[in-house]
């Protein structure tokens, strides 16, 4: 199993359209790819729904993971992705 820590850069954190950005892009994955907050139960990154609940906000610290082939360089775009303000595009 892959695992990355990552810091959300969006000035709004996960909600909203840097939600959807994210969990369109854990989608084309096409892994198994969970996100959490440190020591909390981590959620299914491509449910908005889930993504969401998490109120993951501009600056918290998030954790994704990973399994299959191909995880260790989807997650390093998925931290990419993270690392950018989404809502500044």
């Amino acid at each position: 199993m892959a695992t990355r820590s990552v810091t959300i850069a969006s000035a709004v954190g996960l909600h909203a359209r840097p939600a959807s950005l994210f969990v369109q892009a854990a989608n084309a994955t096409g892994l198994d790819v969970e996100i959490g907050r440190p020591g909390e139960e981590p959620v299914d990154a491509t449910s908005i729904l889930g993504v969401m609940s998490l109120g993951a906000g501009h600056g918290d610290e998030v954790v994704l993971t990973a399994e299959g082939d191909g995880a260790d360089a989807a997650l390093d775009e998925l931290v990419a992705l993270l690392s950018r303000d989404l809502d500044a595009e």
